[in-house]
Order: C-alpha cells, then structure tokens, then sequence
C-alpha cells in the first residue's frame, strides 16, 4: 500500500484518515460505523489507559465491571437521560437465531425467543450501575462510592470518522456518590482536574476547563464540566467531561442513605468520561505531513534504533553495540526497538518509523561506531546530530523530555494565536470563516441565542472559562445586556 499522505492544506480530513489508516493505528471493520483497533494504535491506548487509571487509583477509585445490557424500563426511569440517549441506543429484542428452513444454510430470528423486557447495549452506563448502588449504599458510612470502569459503549452514529465518532468506542466511566452536594461537585471538579493533567502532561495537548450551558449539558446532569482542546484546523474537540448528576440517579433509582442524624436522604451523585476519542486529538493536534507526531510520554515506541551496514560481519559487530545501547536505555525506563529486519532498506525503514511519530530514531554503521557515536534523530523538529555513544541514556532521557516539552508549548502556541476576542456578529462571522479557533464573544444567557448561532454559523458555546472574567457587554447576536464573554467554535 502507498504511504503517500494527503496534505493538510490540501484535505485536512483526508489527512487525518491517511495517517490514522497508514500510521497502523486503526482499520475500518466490515461492520459499518465501527473500527478495527491495531496493535500499534492500541499499544497507544493501553499507555493512555495505564497512566489515567493510576491517576484515578491516587485519587481514591476503584475499578468494577458492569453489565453490557441494560433493560429498557431503566433507562426509562430518568427522563432527561432517556430523551438525551433513546435516538442512539441498539436495541436487543430476541435472542436466539434459528435456520431459516426456505433457504438452506440461512439463518433467521426465532420468533419464540422475543424478549419479555429489550435490552440497550449501554449508551452509558449511569442506569445500571445506579440500580446496583440502591443495593450497596445504606449509610454515611457507604459514602463517598468511587467507582470507575473501563469498557465500551454503543452510540448508533449516523455520520463516523475513525476514533472521533464511531459506532462502538472504548472508554472510562467514573460514577461516583456522595453524602452531600458540595462533596459532589468537589468531585466533579477534581475529575475534571485530572483530566486536564493527563492531556496537558502526558498528550502535551493545552485544553480550556469549563463548564458547558444548559443546552449542551450530559443528558440527565445539573452540571457538565469540560476540557476543550484546539486541532490543527483551528476546530475545537471536547477532551473529556465530568458531571455533576445532583439527585437526579437516586431519586429516579430511589438510592437513600442513614444520615449520623438518623435521616434517609437521597445521595448525590458524579460522573465522568474520556474515551479513544482522545487518540483522534492527539492525532489532529501535533502530527504533520509526513506522519503521526507522538508525544514521547504514551508513545508505544520511544526510541527505534536502525543499523547501516554492508554485509553479516559489519551487522554482527554493529548487533553487540546495540544490545549494550538498548540494556541502557531499558535500564531508564526507555521504550526502545531495534529494527534489524533484512526486508527493507535503511531509507524505507526511516520512513515507516517517521510515519508511526517515533519520538526519536538512532541510526548507527560502520563509521559511527569507529568514532563511537550514533545518529540521533528527533521527529518534532526533524533535526540530525551525531552523539558520543558515552552518556547516551542519559541524553536520549532529556531529549525525551525536551520533545514533551517542545509538543506541548508548540500546541499551546497555536492555540493562543487562535483565541480571537471579536464585539460584533459580522466580527464573529468573519473570524470564524477566514481564522477558526475559539471565538470570545458576549452571549446573552438563552437557548434561543445559542441556537440561531448555531443554526446560521455551525458554531457552538464551547464552554464558559472557569474562573471566567466578569465583564458587561452585549450579545453579538440579540444586543442584550451580557456580564461575560463565552468561547465558540466550530467542533468535531
């Protein structure tokens, strides 16, 4: 197959899906609206789940597993939920198949094994877990609850693109519940804080933390939190979101609690997500046109080494000076390959790794060894330098962190550039059309407002900036009185 990659000025989207497809990251699946995960792109996924799950285990959380089914009549049971969610369920209605006795080798539905109750493949997992809890939480001394799992999700998407929107996704999912509202949105908020440490830390990826409108709540929540991150493209993708779920689960799941006053009192509840979706914004945000571009942290490879040589005794000498190389870096915790295959030539094999975002590449021959140093490669500028093989660990260490470093504050760059303050709708028209990026505009406070926007422009309210400057203006839109400004733009 070509590794020729469409360019992101010419077909940003086809972009994306070249490097996705031709990075090994991930297929297209026979079923439509779902992908096939590959080695290399989940490899990428385990790092980011590793990392986040250590950050919840610090944080208090446990993990559990619960059922991919979930009856209808509990989804039912909190209302904004179901209206939120019912147009995107899958819908289990029978459940054995039979020979279809018309056409040989044929299978069809056994019509005597419909269901009494259908069953939801989760959506989200909110009304089943909650049922669960009305079981496990009798008093104070059950609270707070800290559960998270890792699992996937059915959303019946219409329109898929690979990690961004797919039909079947993996994700996490924290539920959380808590003796007191104030514990709640504590929560909440410190989920959120979580989140943005991982994208910022180990995606090098700079996100906004904010809380949405009413209009773009979670279906069934009081409040949703958000991190929102700026693409390539100048468009927005939400990073993950925490919500604060008040009452709404237990009173619908009848889920009380024993006060130490002897009270029954419902309990208060969170929930929180990021999803592979994560690996599409890490895609869109740092690679270029030659390939993926990797942040050195998740990278499932840190460091390829690729050997020069002419003939098995150049390679057999050049073979022990890696293995010492490769002990070393490995003793520092460095994720290291060495590409030895004879089936490619040095050139193609720079390529393939450069294709994959390799953070750093290390070519070594004849010659480097005779002056005891190694090529050393690094894919986020694309520099070359020879290095003296004594020190290496140690260099290629601080070079590691130098790309994190040099990803994150090239991303955040971009993003600032890309923050446009504008005090009229045509201002906010323009922008969006010629520049992209978040938008700080006045808005009014209303639905309706928000809805026009969206309907004339494909923008949406982003969020409101936590701790967000209070200022009086006027909408851009209706010219009523607003007391600050929110961020727009258009999103995945």
């Amino acid at each position: 197959m070509s590794k020729e990659i469409t360019s992101r000025a010419a077909d940003y989207s086809q972009w994306y899906n070249d490097l996705v497809i031709k990075g090994g990251l991930a297929d297209y699946s026979a079923v439509r609206g779902c992908m096939v995960i590959k080695p290399y792109g989940f490899a990428l996924w385990e790092n980011m789940r590793d990392q986040m799950d250590r950050m919840f285990k610090e944080t208090g959380h446990v993990n559990a597993y619960f059922p991919l089914f979930v009856p209808r009549t509990f989804l039912e049971k909190e209302e904004g939920h179901a209206e939120g969610f019912a147009k995107e369920c899958a819908v289990v209605t029978h459940y054995r198949l039979k020979t279809d006795p018309s056409k040989k080798g044929q299978l069809m539905v056994d019509p005597d094994s419909k269901l009494e109750e259908e069953l939801i493949i989760r959506p989200t997992s909110e009304t089943v877990i909650w049922n669960a809890y009305r079981d496990w939480i009798n008093s104070y001394r059950d609270l707070p609850l800290l559960i998270n799992q890792w699992a996937n999700v059915v959303r019946w998407e219409m329109r898929t693109r690979l990690f961004l929107r797919t039909t079947e996704f993996l994700w996490q999912e924290g539920h959380t519940a808590h003796a007191t509202a104030d514990e709640a949105v504590e929560e909440t908020r410190k989920m959120l804080d979580v989140y943005a440490e991982f994208v910022e830390n180990w995606m090098a990826l700079p996100v906004i933390k904010g809380v949405k409108t009413p209009n773009e709540r979670f279906a069934g929540a009081v409040d949703t939190y958000c991190i929102e991150a700026l693409m390539q493209d100048g468009k927005a993708l939400q990073a993950g979101t925490s919500h604060f779920l008040g009452q709404n689960f237990s009173k619908a799941f009848d889920v009380k609690y024993l006060t130490k006053e002897n009270k029954q009192e419902f309990v208060w509840a969170t929930s929180w997500g990021t999803s592979t979706r994560l690996i599409g914004a890490l895609v869109m945000a740092h690679s270029d046109d030659q390939g993926l571009v990797l942040p050195p942290k998740i990278a499932p490879l840190q460091v390829v080494i690729v050997p020069i040589y002419k003939g098995v005794d150049q390679k057999a000498v050049i073979d022990e000076k890696v293995k010492e190389i490769m002990l070393s870096l490995k003793n520092y915790g460095v994720r290291v390959k060495y590409d030895d295959s004879d089936n490619a030539r040095p050139g193609w094999k720079f390529a393939e790794h450069e294709m994959k975002g390799v953070p750093v590449r290390l070519a070594i021959g004849q010659k480097d060894l005779e002056n005891n140093s190694v090529e050393v490669a690094r894919r986020d500028t694309k520099e070359k330098q020879q290095v003296i093989m004594d020190g290496l660990p140690i260099y290629i260490v601080q070079l590691l962190e130098e790309i994190q470093n040099n990803l994150f504050e090239r991303a955040k760059q971009y993003r600032e550039s890309h923050i446009t303050e504008v005090n009229s709708y045509e201002e906010f028209k323009t922008v969006l059309n010629e520049k992209g990026g978040f938008v700080s505009a006045h808005w009014d406070g209303t639905a309706a407002t928000e809805e026009k926007i969206k309907e004339e422009t494909k923008a949406t309210i982003r969020c409101i900036p936590l701790n967000n400057k209070q200022e009086e203006g006027k909408c851009i839109y209706s010219g009523k009185v607003s007391k600050e400004r929110v961020l727009f733009a258009i999103a995945y």
